[in-house]
């Protein structure tokens, strides 16, 4: 009994004894903490920004005393600064547009310039606004002169690059301040765009 007792004691000394000489007893760490990844959050489109583009469009003028009317292409230049919100977009530039449209064979409208501010919401990789300003219409011959008048109306830009969108406009004129007294005019002009943002 004391011999079994001694290999007993022997054998629990080496089980004992092997971690010792292995470096010691071990203890177990705590548990490794698991983190949920971040949620991805899509980074979307920026459309703050100096822009510049040509524009291509047609338009459409009818005056009051005398009425005259006429409607013809107009080809022109635009440049913006924007400034994203977020979910709403602000901004302002200049635009101008050279024709060549005869109004009833009294005049001609050479060139329409606008200066005017716009804002809308903000779709990501587009944008639907509104916009308005002041403008300016001149024409040549026949003594009617020049007017200054206002514009109003809607637009839409998308992005099909990083750095070109396309856009199309609807824009309302009236111009009332013309050499020839008593002379008012409207116009509707409708265009599209390439941009160049940076």
């Amino acid at each position: 009994m004391m011999k079994f007792s001694l290999i007993y004691a022997a054998g629990l000394a080496a089980i004992v004894a092997g971690p010792v000489m292995a470096g010691g007893t071990t203890t177990p760490g705590p548990a490794p903490v698991m983190l949920d990844p971040a949620p991805i959050v899509p980074l979307g489109t920026d459309w703050t920004g100096p822009s510049v583009g040509l524009q291509l469009g047609y338009g459409d003028v009818s005056t009051t005393g005398p009425v005259l009317e006429g409607d013809d292409i107009l080809l022109g230049l635009r440049a913006y600064y924007d400034y994203d919100f977020g979910d709403f977009i602000l901004g302002g530039g200049l635009q101008y547009d050279t024709t060549d449209l005869d109004i009833g064979g009294v005049t001609t409208l050479d060139a329409v310039t606008r200066v005017g501010v716009r804002g809308g919401i903000d779709l990501t990789d587009d944008w639907i606004y509104g916009t308005a300003g002041w403008a300016r219409a001149e024409t040549s011959s026949g003594g009617v002169g020049d007017s200054d008048g206002w514009f109003a109306g809607l637009g839409y830009e998308m992005l099909v690059t990083d750095m070109i969108s396309v856009g199309a406009e609807l824009l309302y004129h009236e111009f009332d301040s013309f050499d020839l007294v008593g002379l008012n005019a409207d116009a509707t002009t409708a265009a599209v765009s390439v941009n160049f943002r940076f």
